[in-house]
């Protein structure tokens, strides 16, 4: 048995210039092949020799005996050096600090009595380690690399690379992977054919917001980053494919949110001969087999479907989370004649008077229900009207002395109230009501811990707005694009009465987020000419823009119809995250730029000189 010190001197200058010479990266040899990740080990594989490779999440250095907690995408491993340990390895462990890349060679064995570790798979389990090479060393990063790491967004983002090494993150982005696996396994068991669409497009119309990228050897013109794949999915219907399937990389320049991004990515589907029950069931098969190979978990019978009025009487949304309660009742015909000009002129101008119920919420705070009256106002409703019953039977309210007593019973009547309720009303127009009220309850539902995020609850929201009318612009636009065919028995109106005209389109909700959409597409060439008339497209500009189209549907058009869920959406919400950031490996900020790269950046006067592009300097 070798003999090693207990005490060293660190600091001599033979420990200083042997620490400098380990620390220079050490190479592989061809005895070196990694045998198998860190967290793959257990109880199992006592006794058999092994080489694991990662990065030294710490060092513990106790004198006789030294641990290094080894780390790779897997998970960790602890190595094991003492008396047993060559000299020249226990030294050169000495010399490991925190995210050191190492080789090691050793036998697997169980940790002694009392130093079993719960907490991690490996935990019954170390490697005594016979060989040991730093292959590379590392400064001190600039945060610990840790599960849940307090540090700020913005830095984690500038050191990206360090941040995926944490264990929550490299899981999300494994995750990722493993869901995405599933999705092309699924469609391509059900006949789906796996087809690339172009990511240099021709521009949308109508000022969409595209990304451009100039043409080199077209001066002046531009090519678009795709926003979806959407004509070219259709023109593949019309080509004979019949099932479609696409990882689709999509771009929209738009403000972002915690669930945007400039660049997204969809798992894009298109099938042909099919109606809006098709469609459904075989991406409500999707998600079923998703949750049950990933999680295990059984989402049972079909989903919900809803269509888009109920939604939004229900819930004010049009992707409600059923989780919870919360309803909205309409009270208008209840105040009607009212006297009270807040209620009664709302009612007069067209708009409405409604009300969600909190339960238990009578145990909030003036305070806090002052706070609910703020959070309105950023929905532009003009204020919050409330009603608190006590437990003990004291009314207090905000609105009750405005009111006759019989409007007021027959608004608790309408509400289902009891002692410990909470009323909250607001009247205005009929979407800032919906509006405000639709968050107002997710908001009180999060406030309460109502929002589980291991509870799923999927539903389809049916029959949305063929268009939708811009009072800024003074025209109707594409509720979700002009390729959506309407419901054939409101054809009728499209003429008379465009808003009432429901559309073929459905999106899948899960736990008031939308995780995809879809629709069956217009397959007449007359329906779709009539579409673009109503958009105000005259016959030449639908020509100009869509020509292409138009001339395909004279060769036979399956009807056909599709959908797109938002991977990115997808993946964060079914393990429980709000930001779709965590599970993008390189992501946009909110003004949809990278730290760590520092794009986007000025282009080289060079390359803007090929391209014939001037760049205007910005006023200051």
């Amino acid at each position: 048995m070798q003999e090693v010190p207990s005490k060293r001197s660190p600091r001599s200058p033979l420990r200083i210039l042997k620490k400098k010479v380990l620390q220079m990266a050490e190479l592989l040899t061809t005895n070196d092949k990694r045998t198998c990740l860190c967290a793959e080990l257990s109880a199992a594989n006592v006794g058999e020799t092994v080489c694991v490779m990662g990065w030294a999440q710490k060092q513990r250095d106790l004198g006789a005996l030294i641990f290094i907690d080894l780390r790779d995408r897997s998970g960790i491993v602890q190595l094991a050096f003492d008396d047993a340990t060559d000299r020249a390895v226990f030294d050169k462990a000495f010399t490991v600090r925190a995210e050191f890349v190492l080789c090691a060679h050793g036998v697997v064995r169980r940790r002694g009595e009392g130093a079993v570790n719960k907490n991690i798979p490996t935990g019954e389990i170390e490697i005594a380690v016979s060989e040991l090479k730093i292959l590379s060393a590392s400064q001190t990063p600039p945060f610990e690399i840790v599960e849940n790491s307090p540090v700020k967004p913005e830095l984690r983002l500038q050191h990206r690379y360090l941040d995926l090494r944490r264990p929550d993150m490299a899981y999300n982005i494994m995750a990722r992977s493993k869901i995405t696996k599933l999705a092309r396994d699924y469609y391509a068991e059900n006949g789906f054919v796996d087809i690339e669409t172009p990511c240099l497009i021709a521009p949308t119309p109508e000022g969409a917001r595209d990304y451009l990228v100039p043409s080199r050897v077209h001066h002046g013109k531009f090519y678009a980053l795709p926003q979806s794949p959407q004509l070219y999915k259709q023109l593949l219907m019309v080509s004979g494919f019949d099932r479609y399937f696409q990882i689709a990389r999509c771009f929209r320049d738009e403000d972002l949110r915690a669930d945007r991004q400039p660049e997204f990515t969809q798992i894009d589907t298109e099938m042909s001969f099919v109606n809006e029950d098709d469609v459904m069931r075989m991406h409500e098969g999707f998600l079923k087999f998703m949750f049950r190979e990933f999680y295990g978990i059984d989402l049972g019978g079909d989903f919900i479907r809803m269509p888009y009025a109920e939604a939004m009487e229900r819930f004010g949304s049009d992707k409600p989370d059923i989780r919870f309660g919360f309803e909205l009742k309409n009270l208008s015909d209840i105040l009607a004649g009212t006297e009270f000009k807040v209620f009664a002129g709302a009612i007069e101008g067209g708009g409405s008077v409604r009300a969600i119920k909190i339960d238990g919420g009578a145990s909030m705070s003036r305070k806090e229900i002052d706070a609910l009256v703020e959070f309105v106002k950023t929905y532009k409703a003009k204020g919050l009207a409330w009603l608190k019953w006590a437990e003990n039977g004291d009314i207090s309210s905000s609105y009750a002395k405005f009111l006759t007593d019989a409007e007021n019973e027959a608004i608790k009547a309408r509400m289902e109230a009891a002692p410990g309720d909470l009323i909250l009303i607001v009247a205005d127009k009929n979407s800032v009501v919906f509006d405000a009220l639709g968050a107002l309850r997710c908001h009180c539902a999060k406030k309460m811990g109502l929002c589980n995020p291991k509870e799923f609850k999927f539903l389809w929201v049916t029959e949305f707005p063929l268009l939708e009318y811009s009072e800024e612009d003074g025209r109707f636009y594409a509720k979700h694009h002009p390729f959506t065919m309407p419901m054939e028995e409101d054809l009728q109106y499209i003429d008379t009465d465009p808003g009432r005209v429901r559309a073929k389109a459905y999106d899948i909700v899960l736990n008031g987020t939308e995780l995809g959409g879809g629709s069956i597409r217009i397959h007449s060439g007359e329906i779709q000419s009539k579409m673009f008339e109503v958009l105000g497209f005259t016959p030449e500009d639908a020509q100009e823009k869509f020509g292409f189209l138009l001339e395909a549907f004279k060769y036979g058009v399956p009807p056909h119809g599709g959908l797109a869920f938002g991977l990115d959406r997808l993946v964060a919400l079914s393990i429980g995250l709000e930001d779709i950031r965590d599970v993008i490996a390189f992501p946009k900020v909110q003004n949809a730029s990278e730290l760590m790269t520092k794009c986007p950046s000025p282009a080289d006067a060079k390359a803007l000189e090929e391209l014939a592009i001037a760049v205007v300097a910005e006023e200051e």
